[in-house]
């Protein structure tokens, strides 16, 4: 632990902050003439997908035994690694990184008169005010490009897999410091759960180390795990490769939890609270040589510096606000109440960067308004309020605010919805601009020489990596046959939740990439929307799902704000996506018709859960009750099910 405090230390001091953007500059600089000769310049699209879940008791555990944790040895690994503890993850050893967390003490989704607000002012959408909303934290204005604000992407805090604090070097158990142990068995003098079953049915649990031996890669909680697909091209056999790869890594990431007392659930906020209470359980801290850390945060020394930064920038305490519940926290671990899916899309050729950059953005209110699914916070985070009301006014994706709040505390909120790119160097120039958090030389991990294209940019990827907006470019990555080298720049499509079932996540996967494809190959005239517009729609869907205000350009160039008209185009440009890129009609149909039918039926897994609610209160049950109710229902119907559209 000493050596975490010394390296956190490290990090936040002054002349750590002077060398590293030193540094960064001179390799932004390199970057952007990279990019202007043509080095990024690939052969062909490529893709993959990160996933981040949750853990949940599998059994009911028998008290703990009594034994102190050894606070003094840290393992080696733990030093070197990153938000997301991923090793062999996505697009690994790519100058990304995932696990991957407005304003003041965090900007919040509202709504009008129960706290701050969604909506932007009238005048400048983006002007800046304390904590006051989302949009008046963005701190851009309509006027204004992204490269023009000053300083200032799991989640995610989380790090990307390709992170260079990310090591593929699997811990043992017997090197590492203990966590609390989560997998322990009934004794044998004694058959009986020490609580009631419908007690402990469906709590979060923390994972133990041996469970990340597999397929799982570690987050910012200690109940969370991810698994990442391996980029593929993207064609018919790429996403073959992707289906499967989603399909089969998630299934043993859970087979291995399962060995350990854990169920690992494909869900983006669990509700359930551990034993000792969800505020307990994510404000636990102790402070050693003022270095805060948090009990059940992974200690990785990234991690705790970030936490520290942001804390910094608060004051000490981080507000939280959302419907029901406002309050603080000491650490910004709430942000791991949320679980998201992050699909990547590389792009080859660099020039047409921005142009697919762009008509991403426009795409991200009308994607999450199908995919939400956290409309509530754990159960015992809602204190005398009134079921009938929350189920009202409840937000469908609280992970909005929940990631946006925790670490959007410097002067310039790292996690927004970006501006459009003109040019493609921008993207270098933007991650230079961007907030210093929590900044790493490349000595202080590793003790060889520079010799590989990530060792080259390191601490440019390192500050990348705390560039949150809700798309981002990522620059470099793993080679992928057949499509790029390590040069190469894609698309990171951060905002969407984690789903109910592999089968809804590939489709979010193929939805995603083949409408940005589609609308680019098709000249769409998407990127005519106001990118105000665009961001305002976002918010919208983060508040409202499926019954979001959403703003589109037809392909005739007409405005419309008609469902019908924009998911018509919606579906249509994906399948001719997907189509361009050689994917066979009956397999798009496949990836496509899960989430075309939740549209069709008017039906997200926001809607259903908030349905469930309802007919638990209309049964006389409290709010408690009927949240944890409602949450074990879902888990239930994951298991039994194939898809979310056999539960409609």
């Amino acid at each position: 632990m000493d050596d975490i405090v010394d390296l956190v230390t490290r990090s936040l001091a002054d002349d750590t902050a002077a060398e590293f953007t030193e540094r960064v500059d001179e390799q932004a600089m390199q970057l952007r003439r990279a990019i202007e000769a043509g080095e990024f310049d690939n052969e062909a699209f490529s893709v993959g997908l990160e996933i981040e879940l949750y853990a949940i008791n599998a059994e009911p555990d028998p008290p703990e035994p009594d034994e102190e944790a050894d606070d003094e040895g840290v393992a080696e690994e733990d030093l070197d690694d990153d938000l997301s503890g991923s090793g062999g993850a996505a697009w690994s050893g790519s100058l990304d990184a995932t696990a991957e967390p407005e304003g003041g003490g965090g900007a919040s989704l509202e709504p009008n008169g129960d706290g701050p607000s969604l909506e932007p002012d009238e005048g400048d959408p983006l002007e800046s005010a304390g904590s006051e909303s989302l949009d008046q934290n963005a701190g851009e204005t309509a006027a204004e490009s992204e490269d023009s604000f000053g300083p200032g992407e799991g989640p995610s805090l989380d790090i990307d897999p390709d992170s260079p604090l990310a090591e593929d070097e699997p811990e043992t158990p017997e090197e590492e410091e203990a966590e609390p142990a989560v997998e322990s068995s009934v004794e044998e003098e004694s058959d009986e759960p020490y609580m009631d079953p419908e007690d402990w049915k469906g709590r979060l649990t923390r994972l133990p180390d041996v469970v990340f031996e597999g397929e799982a890669n570690k987050e910012l909680g200690l109940h969370n795990a991810e698994v990442n697909t391996e980029p593929n091209s993207f064609d018919q056999t790429g996403m073959e490769v992707q289906t499967t790869a989603v399909e089969m890594q998630t299934k043993q990431a859970r087979q291995q939890a399962s060995k350990h007392n854990c169920e690992l659930v494909l869900d983006a906020m669990w509700t359930i609270p551990p034993e000792e209470g969800s505020e307990q359980y994510l404000s636990a801290h102790e402070t050693n040589d003022g270095v805060v850390l948090a009990d059940n945060m992974r200690q990785a020394p990234r991690y705790v510096a970030l936490d520290n930064e942001a804390l910094d920038h608060a004051g000490g305490s981080i507000d939280f606000d959302v419907p029901g519940h406002s309050g603080s926290f000491p650490t910004i671990l709430f942000e791991s109440l949320a679980t998201s899916i992050q699909p990547h899309l590389q792009v080859p050729d660099a020039e047409a960067f921005p142009e697919y950059y762009n008509a991403a953005i426009r795409t991200l209110g009308p994607l999450l308004a199908l995919s939400v699914n956290s409309p509530f916070l754990p159960a015992d985070m809602y204190d005398d309020t009134d079921g009938e009301w929350l189920c009202d006014n409840t937000h469908h994706e609280l992970r909005i605010a929940a990631f946006e709040q925790s670490v959007n505390t410097s002067e310039n909120p790292k996690v927004r919805v970006p501006r459009d790119l003109d040019d493609t160097t921008d993207v270098v120039g933007r991650v230079v601009d961007d907030d210093l958090f929590a900044p790493f030389l490349r000595e202080f991990l590793h003790d060889d020489e520079r010799t590989a294209f990530e060792d080259e940019f390191w601490e440019f990827d390192h500050k990348r990596g705390t560039y949150w907006r809700w798309l981002r470019c990522v620059v470099g990555g793993a080679p992928v046959d057949g499509a790029s080298t390590e040069k190469s720049l894609r698309i990171e499509y951060r905002p969407l939740p984690t789903q109910p079932h592999a089968k809804d996540m590939i489709g979010l996967q193929a939805l995603t990439v083949g409408l940005i494809r589609g609308l680019v190959v098709a000249d769409h005239p998407t990127a005519e929307l106001p990118w105000q517009e665009a961001r305002r729609s976002f918010y919208s869907a983060a508040q409202d799902g499926s019954e979001a205000d959403l703003s589109w350009v037809t392909a005739e160039g007409e405005r419309t704000a008609d469902h019908d008209e924009i998911y018509d185009e919606i579906f249509e440009y994906a399948r001719l996506g997907l189509a361009e890129q050689g994917v066979p009609e009956a397999r798009i149909d496949e990836y496509l018709d899960p989430i075309e039918a939740r549209y069709e039926a008017g039906m997200t897994p926001s809607d259903w859960k908030i349905d469930r609610v309802r007919q638990s209160l209309d049964s006389g049950d409290d709010l408690s009750t009927a949240i944890q109710s409602m949450q074990r229902d879902y888990i239930e119907a994951s298991r039994e099910h194939h898809s979310f559209a056999e539960w409609l």
